[in-house]
């Protein structure tokens, strides 16, 4: 479940944490705000859930390290960088109006508190992931539009929409492949009700978000990050419905996806 509540102790994150190499992050499926935010956004629920990453977060859960989390991309995005992680002006939010007024600056130092203390979480867990497996991946799992036209406009085409997208622009690629190529394969074999997905690499998006960059400029030699987008072919991306078992099946494909990284990482 989303965290909808707006108090002063509503949670940030929750992470499961197992002795394990592969972590997996769900870092926009959150639709909570601060109570101050809550009360300056002039965004509607609906206009926010549309560029969030509703039931990635479920997608994870199958992967015995995970990190989801609660709070809104409205309110602090943890995937750009600091200076970026508040939208000021709808160049920085897709041309949508965010605040009713421009933010005071002290609202806009606690989000930026919130991008602080995920970071220094994030690095804990990976410090310790390195200590005791020499070296780890992280699965960065999105999602992303692909009927921006409207609910009854046009798909973006099948070519420049893919139904996975791995991004991979920060990673240094001959590194990694090792254990990005079966991954990709694992993903392209898997049976999804019945069906193959369209798997490909750095068409709709290259994996230029600040969680990856994160990674691999912390952990050069150890740390792999993976940044995979599901198209919302899941859900109607206009409504916020879920196709209940496109989302089960999720659950199981990053399932595999995860197994199959573990094994190359393993050797």
């Amino acid at each position: 479940m989303h965290n909808r509540s707006n108090t002063p102790h509503s949670p940030w994150w929750t992470l499961q944490r197992s002795d394990d190499c592969i972590i997996a992050t769900a870092i926009h499926d959150g639709r909570g705000l601060r109570e101050e935010c809550a009360t300056r956004m002039h965004l509607s629920a609906d206009d926010r859930l549309r560029e969030e990453d509703p039931h990635t977060g479920e997608s994870i859960k199958g992967i015995p390290t995970h990190l989801v989390v609660h709070r809104s991309r409205f309110e602090v995005d943890l995937n750009r960088a600091r200076e970026q992680a508040v939208y000021r002006t709808p160049e920085q939010s897709w041309g949508l109006h965010v605040w009713k007024a421009p933010l005071p600056d002290q609202e806009i130092a606690a989000s930026l508190e919130l991008h602080d203390a995920y970071y220094r979480m994030l690095g804990a867990q990976l410090d310790e992931m390195v200590a005791a497996h020499g070296r780890f991946v992280l699965l960065d799992v999105h999602s992303y539009n692909h009927r921006r036209s409207g609910p009854d406009g046009d798909a973006t085409p099948q070519a420049e929409a893919p139904d996975i997208n791995i991004g991979t622009f920060s990673m240094p690629r001959d590194r990694w492949s090792f254990v990005l190529n079966p991954m990709i394969d694992a993903m392209r074999q898997f049976d999804f009700n019945g069906r193959h997905l369209d798997v490909r690499e750095n068409v709709a998006f290259q994996g230029k978000g600040e969680q990856t960059r994160f990674v691999h400029e912390r952990y050069p030699e150890t740390g792999c990050a993976i940044a995979i987008e599901f198209k919302k072919f899941y859900m109607d991306e206009w409504t916020g419905l879920p196709q209940p078992d496109e989302v089960a099946a999720m659950r199981h494909f990053m399932t595999a996806a995860a197994n199959a990284c573990r094994v190359a990482l393993h050797g």
